[in-house]
């Protein structure tokens, strides 16, 4: 596929695409910057725009700040913070970012604002903390394992297996109009024996356990929670699943595979409360299932979930903002679709990729840059994700759920 924006790749669920790295010194909480490669104003984190030292430069300095208004279209979460931290303590959160939301600090600079947890000198500062830059996961280490998921997903569609029919591509600036532009469906053909591979069918299974609407609590049947084992289950079986294991358990992160099976249970599928009901949202059902808030689509970034809401006539495809650069699948492409009567102004998502790949590359990212952006490679051409934490309830010692996971750039 090619991108219908030469160059400047498309504006993805209101983040800014990554581009080329500058530095906020001395532009700290400037005014937005049309012509800057990357931004220091004070609502670039919520944009994802970020210049990479902006945390360390800018944020310090400015913790008493007003709060940053809350995304408006993906999350109502609160801002990026670390997935393995404990409220008050150090323990797997040495030298992570600075977070205005922990009661303590275990940063570079805490020293020198006083705000360190108790025990920042004894878990970081003999080098033994399990987030310091000698323990952490490297931007050229999570390039090289996204190449490796990307070889090893053999369940992906074929070209013949998806045949696409992306018609009207528009600009950015004409997302929010809600104009039906494209009078055919997105899919003309998807061969459905890919449906039938145990992982495809254990996913799908579980599509229709969710109510879509925040506010209303979600219960599972003793048969709905055996199909997320069983979906976890299939899914660790596979050479992408076993290539992500391997090199989190090489990094540290996990010792066992049941460990990482659980936690992935636990981030993906554990419940928390998104609207005025107790557990009435999850990772898995925000970001492959899709939800409605406040009379908008949020989440719903999966093609196979989009084809069969299609098929029944329950999606509107509208147009699409950006095609990715591969030939063959998986492929990216952020489009605009009505569903069932609520509108979804950006929505991007794989395209021919099985259930596995995604679930591992939003769970690498999840787990390796929580809050973050997140820099992978696929095929040789450069991929963005974009991970929040939920960080109004935890699991374990302080672990957090996954809030949502998405594709923010290509370039």
């Amino acid at each position: 596929m090619r991108a219908c924006i030469p160059l400047v790749l498309a504006v993805l669920c209101g983040l800014a695409w990554a581009g080329k790295m500058e530095s906020c010194a001395s532009r700290c909480n400037e005014k937005f910057n049309r012509d800057a490669a990357c931004q220091c104003d004070r609502r670039c984190l919520q944009h994802g725009n970020c210049c990479e030292d902006y945390e360390h430069l800018c944020t310090e300095d400015h913790k008493e700040s007003e709060p940053l208004p809350q995304p408006e279209e993906e999350t109502e979460e609160a801002l990026a913070s670390n997935l393995y931290s404990a409220p008050t303590s150090c323990q797997g959160r040495c030298y992570e970012a600075f977070d205005k939301h922990h009661q303590c600090h275990c940063n570079a600079r805490c020293q020198e604002f006083g705000n360190c947890c108790k025990d920042f000198e004894s878990l970081c500062s003999d080098h033994e903390g399990f987030s310091h830059s000698s323990d952490a996961i490297t931007k050229e280490e999570i390039q090289s394992i996204s190449e490796k998921i990307y070889r090893a997903d053999t369940n992906k569609a074929q070209k013949e297996d998806i045949i696409l029919n992306s018609q009207n591509c528009i600009s950015p600036s004409e997302t929010r109009d809600q104009r039906d532009r494209c009078p055919k469906p997105l899919f003309t053909y998807v061969n459905e024996k890919l449906f039938s591979k145990p992982t495809y069918a254990a996913f799908i299974n579980l599509l229709n356990n969710y109510q879509r609407a925040t506010g209303h609590g979600e219960h599972f049947s003793a048969q709905e929670l055996a199909e997320q084992d069983a979906f976890l289950r299939e899914i660790m079986k596979t050479a992408v699943m076993k290539e992500l294991y391997s090199f989190l358990h090489h990094q540290n992160r996990y010792g066992s595979e049941q460990e990482f099976t659980d936690d992935l249970k636990n981030m993906w599928f554990g419940l928390y409360s998104r609207g005025n009901e107790e557990g009435d949202s999850s990772g898995f059902e925000h970001v492959f299932s899709g939800e409605v808030k406040k009379g908008k689509v949020t989440g719903f970034h999966n093609w196979i979930r989009f084809y069969l809401e299609e098929k029944e006539g329950l999606v509107d495809y509208y147009s699409h903002i950006y095609d990715g650069p591969w030939d063959s699948y998986p492929d990216v492409l952020a489009m605009q679709f009505n569903w069932d009567g609520y509108y979804k102004e950006v929505g991007s998502a794989f395209i021919g990729s099985s259930p596995e790949f995604e679930f591992a590359l939003y769970s690498l990212c999840f787990i390796a840059r929580p809050g973050k952006v997140c820099q992978l490679s696929l095929g040789g051409y450069p991929l963005a994700i974009r991970t929040y934490t939920w960080d109004k309830s935890t699991y374990g010692n302080g672990k957090k759920y996954i809030a949502t996971a998405y594709i923010v750039s290509s370039a």
